[in-house]
Parts: structure tokens; C-alpha cells; sequence
């Protein structure tokens, strides 16, 4: 092996923006595979041959890798994203960054969740590992912490880049006319939502089911079986209804006060919040902190009760187009704690970013409600799946729509200031690289010595 020192290069600066991390739900090997080998040393960090093939066949099956590339290139480009990523693994544990243990652990909960939607059961998941489940989630809590810790060093070098608005002015006057971007339509979208009003009766029934699973507890019977028998919660139920630590003021309040009512070990009597009726375990507790796990019933909405509500935003519909009350009146008459939609005035984003979303990006079902739309209009209440599973309606209110167009200073000042910071982000990248890579040693086996991206030097460690 050689000694390699590092060169900034376009793949790289493409991945910045978003790190090519080690995926931690690739399957293991099956049994009578060929023994895993290092393939590359990063300071005291190593890099395995079975990483190089689990992100390779991640990017195939993403379809992140768009073009031409040969196989060969594709496979030293994600080698040298590794090399960079282990570097920053290095400089973030000499740095003494700390992720904490219930950001790892909140992770390591969605990883699981996934897999076992993926494969369908635990069982399943433990099959295709070839491993029991508590030794998978020490693999993958190791993984997902040297992922964070990635994430939060690279975070750490381009914290702080931002843009001028002079800067803003100087880029964009400096692009020439058959580089300037192209924007298609883009709407503003806020919605009013409504969940259906439930019967009392349907609380009762459900909580003589919690007491009767209440009294199988307390004969004996394992919280963690009958969580994964009964609750509702698709979040925890396969985990035995663990919810792992949450800060105080983190869960619902009535959740909460009930569990921490408890000493650990006990159970509570069923407790209704906005998502349904809970059994609820206190597991530890913690100077600001609980750990806790719970078995959950949904109160199911029937026709009569999704007509109810549809019928409570037609009349405040009806009222705003008449101009009797405002949006911002209409939906605070009809939100609710569940919905929690007054935090940002209603607004519909994707991933949480920009106000304004591209109309060719807009889900089936928003595009053809909108699609007739004058800005200020407000559409006919529709039946929408909450992130929870739930049935609920809503109407939608186009706030604003802009035209495909080139841009222009004054309609997408926004973009164009991001498009600088990116910029200045991946220079501040490059600089850190140049400045680090005079300390860092990097040792490739040799089947990978050749590739051009790597600047060989003639030391050996």
C-alpha cells in the first residue's frame, strides 16, 4: 500500500451538499461469502471492501448515479467519497465532536422501522442480517453515529457562509444570457385541516380494550408482546411499543403527565391524546429525560364522522370566498392541536423548505385541486392520509403563482443568493481539504493504486 495525500475533485463537490454515507440497511453477506478485506487506511479510520460494494449497489438501485460513467469510474468515484468521508470521521473524533445518544438512538429507531417495513417483520429482518436483532442494532448504532458525526463535522466547516446582497447582484450580472436558470411554474399553497369529530362511544370501546390488555399485564403477560400484537403505533409497535428517551415537552402533554406519574415498571390507565388511546410503561427516568414504551388503539373515523368535518370546512369555505372572515380566520377557527398547522400559517412545503413549490413536483392529488385556481381561492374540502395513518379532510388556498420563466433578481432573488452560498460552500470545502490533507495519510490497497482522482505521493507510512 502507498501513501496518498488528497485532491478536490468534482465528484466530491457534487456529494458535498449532501454526504454519499455507508447505507446501514444493506443486507449482510450470506454465508460461504468471500471474508471481508481492507481496502484503504484514512489516518487510524480503514475503509472495508464490503462498504465500497453496499454504497455501489445503493447508488444503483437510487438511481443517484446519472450518465455515462464507466463501472470502474463510478466504483474509484465512490471510494474517493469514502476516502473523504472516513477523513472527516477522523477530524470530527480529533475535534472532539459528541453526537448525543438519543439523536443516535432516534435514528437507529427510523433504520429498524424501515427494515422491518421493508422485509415485513423482524424476524425477517434478523433472517436476511444472519444475526439476532441486538446485535444488528450494535452495528447499526455504531454506523448511524459515525454518519451524525460526519454530517456535524462537515456542517461544522461551512457554518457561518452566507451571501451579500452585492455578492447576489455581482454573481448574477456576471452569468451570461444562455446561463441563466430556468424556472418553471412555482405555487404557494396553505391548507386548512379538519381531523373528524369521534364519537365517545368509540373512546369507550377502545378503552375497555386498553383496561382488558391492563389486566393481561398485570397477570404476567410481556408489555413488549402484547404491544407488537395490538398497538397501532406502526413506529413502535414492532420494537415492543419502545419509544426510547425523549426530552421533557418533546411528547404530547397528556402522554407525558401519565407517564411520568409512574415509577418505572408500572402501567398506566389508558390515556387519550390526539392520536388515540395509549397504555403507556415507564421505563427509566432521567433528570429531563424518559424512557418509556406504550401500546396505542386509533380512534378510526367512519363516513358519517369524514362528512361531519367536510361539511364544517365547505361552510368556512363558503364564508371566506364570501369575504366574511379571512384565510388566517378560517383556519384558526378550524385548527386544532393535532394538526398544528398555525405554526407556519398552514403552509405546504416539500422537505420543509421554500414557501413556493414547482408545480411539476406537486403530488396528483394537490395539482389537479389547484389546478383551476385563481390566487385567493380556496379549493373544495378533500380527504387526505395524515403522517400518522389517520383519515382527514382539508381545503386547500393558493396563496400565490408565478409563471415558468427565466430568472430575474426581482422573482427569484431567493435561489440565486443559494446558488452563491453553494458556491462559497464548496470554495470553503476545498480550502479546509488543502489545508488538512498536508497532515492526512491515506493508504490504498493495490488493486486501487491507479485511479487518477488520488495525487500519489512516493512516502509510504
Amino acid at each position: 500500500m502507498i501513501m496518498l495525500s488528497m485532491n478536490s475533485r468534482k465528484w466530491y463537490c457534487i456529494a458535498l451538499m449532501g454526504l454519499l454515507l455507508v447505507p446501514t440497511i444493506a443486507a449482510q453477506p450470506t454465508p460461504g461469502t468471500l471474508i471481508d478485506k481492507i481496502i484503504a487506511h484514512v489516518d487510524d479510520e480503514i475503509i472495508l471492501q464490503s462498504e465500497l460494494d453496499e454504497t455501489l449497489e445503493a447508488v444503483h438501485q437510487q438511481n443517484v448515479h446519472q450518465g455515462k460513467e464507466s463501472a470502474a469510474g463510478l466504483k474509484y468515484n465512490i471510494l474517493e467519497s469514502l476516502v473523504l468521508n472516513k477523513l472527516l470521521l477522523a477530524k470530527a473524533k480529533q475535534e472532539g465532536i459528541v453526537i448525543p445518544d438519543r439523536e443516535v438512538e432516534e435514528k437507529l429507531h427510523d433504520q429498524l422501522q424501515y427494515l422491518v417495513a421493508q422485509l415485513g417483520s423482524a424476524a425477517a429482518v434478523e433472517q436476511e442480517w444472519h444475526s439476532p436483532m441486538q446485535a444488528i442494532k450494535r452495528e447499526l448504532r455504531t454506523k448511524i453515529k459515525e454518519q451524525l458525526m460526519i454530517i456535524k463535522m462537515r456542517s461544522q466547516i461551512i457554518e457561518g457562509v452566507s451571501a451579500t446582497p452585492e455578492e447576489v447582484k455581482s454573481f448574477f450580472d456576471s452569468l451570461p444570457p444562455h446561463k441563466l436558470p430556468y424556472y418553471p411554474a412555482e405555487v404557494e399553497v396553505r391548507q386548512i385541516v379538519r381531523h373528524p369529530c369521534i364519537d365517545p362511544h368509540k373512546r369507550e370501546a377502545l378503552a375497555e380494550q386498553l383496561t382488558a390488555l391492563k389486566v393481561r399485564l398485570q397477570n404476567g403477560e410481556p408489555f413488549e408482546e402484547l404491544a407488537q400484537t395490538y398497538s397501532q403505533d406502526p413506529g413502535s409497535a414492532s420494537q415492543g411499543g419502545a419509544l426510547g428517551f425523549w426530552k421533557l415537552g418533546e411528547l404530547t402533554s397528556a402522554y407525558e403527565k401519565a407517564a411520568l406519574a409512574l415509577q418505572p415498571g408500572q402501567v398506566s390507565d389508558p390515556v387519550i391524546t390526539p392520536f388515540g388511546l395509549h397504555l403507556i410503561q415507564l421505563i427509566a427516568r432521567e433528570k429531563d429525560r424518559y424512557n418509556s414504551r406504550h401500546i396505542l388503539l386509533k380512534i378510526q373515523a367512519d363516513a358519517l364522522d369524514i362528512e361531519a368535518a367536510k361539511t364544517y370546512l365547505a361552510q368556512l369555505r363558503a364564508a371566506s370566498s364570501t369575504q366574511e372572515i379571512t384565510f388566517r380566520q378560517a383556519l384558526q377557527q378550524a385548527t386544532e392541536e393535532k394538526s398544528n398547522t398555525m405554526l407556519n400559517e398552514g403552509l405546504l412545503t416539500r422537505n420543509g423548505l421554500a414557501a413556493k413549490m414547482s408545480v411539476d413536483a406537486l403530488p396528483p392529488d394537490i395539482f389537479f385541486a389547484i389546478e383551476q385556481l385563481a390566487p385567493g381561492d380556496l379549493s373544495e374540502p378533500m380527504v387526505f392520509t395524515t403522517s400518522d395513518g389517520q383519515q382527514a379532510m382539508r381545503v386547500l388556498y393558493l396563496k400565490a403563482r408565478t409563471a415558468p420563466h427565466q430568472a430575474n433578481l426581482a422573482q427569484d432573488y431567493a435561489k440565486i443568493k443559494q446558488m452563491v452560498i453553494h458556491q462559497k460552500q464548496i470554495e470553503t470545502w476545498q480550502a479546509w481539504l488543502e489545508k488538512v490533507e498536508a497532515t492526512t495519510t491515506v493508504e490504498l490497497a493495490p488493486e486501487y493504486q491507479d485511479y487518477p482522482l488520488f495525487k500519489r505521493s512516493e512516502q509510504a507510512r
